[in-house]
């Protein structure tokens, strides 16, 4: 039946394939029908019609056609304000597991017609939740969200466009698959062991060796020792700003931190160790210290930084599957 369902989904409203770059919404995509109110309506032209009918009236068949012109004149309405509309899909940043992807889309209109009213979301989640205002020769974003469950890719599910506009007696929609996907990473491990600093320096510059070196002052990360406040210098700032600096410490010579998947005891669960490869990632990052990362044939050597946090949480979505090289 669900295969059935599909086949008819696919010939009655002409579901295709991905389609990269923009889309036109050409008029033979967009389909209409009357809705609730609509049909009310025809019933009360029904009603009108047949009292003049009976009543030989001639203002009364002067008010059925004025009005049923009306809604023929609304059918062509709804059904302009969605179609020729062009659709390019936007940016998705990375998410993790567990957290929603954020879709972003863009509806541009490049007629003389200003189009209001526009409702956009995933065919998957119901009716359409977002809606936009596309002016004459202007472009609109609507950001949709969809839940993330697993890692890796997640390909943006089918948009369902739907207006009734102006008068609400007939409804048009379309459907969109556009060709955007986010990337998923692990989720962070909650309760993950500390990062294996055996041999590395630590975020106050302790290490197998060398001393305790002041370099300086800087903000405060979370994660510092309380003993090494300035209080001093945090004294001397405006109290309403909340800010904490902390003194900060370099030592000699040390080893490197290196997070290492190999490492981790193979009778672990595969995502709980990508998961707490994760969480270590965050921390190095949130405690500025520089790492080595191994997973499989991937090694990247020890830096720090967005590009290389990102480089890492990369290959832990991507780890054994499609795209992982």
């Amino acid at each position: 039946m669900a295969a059935a369902k599909r086949a008819r989904d696919r010939w009655l409203f002409q579901l295709g394939p991905r389609e990269p770059g923009e889309v036109l919404l050409v008029m033979r995509r967009v389909f209409i029908l009357p809705t609730r109110a609509g049909l009310a309506f025809c019933g009360l032209l029904l009603i009108m019609l047949i009292g003049a009918v009976n009543y030989n009236l001639g203002l009364g068949f002067a008010l059925t056609f004025f009005t049923g012109a009306c809604a023929v004149a609304d059918m062509v309405m709804t059904a302009r304000n969605l179609g020729l509309l062009r659709l390019a899909p936007g940016r998705a940043q990375p998410v993790f597991a567990g957290e929603e992807a954020q879709f972003e889309l863009h509806l541009h209109n490049p007629g003389r017609r200003d189009r209001y009213a526009v409702w956009l979301g995933f065919q998957e989640q119901g009716a359409p939740r977002h809606v936009a205002d596309v002016l004459a020769g202007a472009s609109a974003s609507v950001v949709l969200a969809a839940p993330t469950a697993r890692r890796g890719w997640l390909a943006a599910p089918r948009v369902r466009l739907f207006t009734r506009f102006p008068l609400g007696l007939f409804g048009a929609w379309s459907y969109w698959l556009p060709d955007l996907k986010v990337l998923v990473y692990p989720f962070p491990e909650y309760d993950a062991p500390p990062l294996p600093t055996s041999g590395a320096a630590s975020e106050d510059g302790h290490g197998q060796v060398g001393l305790d070196n002041f370099a300086g002052i800087r903000s405060y990360q979370p994660g510092d020792p309380m003993r090494h406040l300035a209080w001093r210098q945090i004294a001397r700032l405006d109290p309403a700003s909340g800010q904490l600096l902390t003194k900060h410490f370099e030592g000699g010579a040390v080893a490197e931190l290196s997070l290492d998947f190999a490492q981790l005891p193979p009778t672990l669960d595969l995502e709980l160790r990508l998961s707490r490869m994760t969480r270590w990632v965050l921390e190095a990052e949130q405690r500025a210290l520089p790492y080595a990362f191994r997973l499989g044939q991937q090694h990247f050597p020890s830096a720090l930084g967005e590009a290389h946090r990102a480089a890492c949480l990369r290959a832990l979505a991507l780890y054994g599957g499609e795209g992982a090289a």
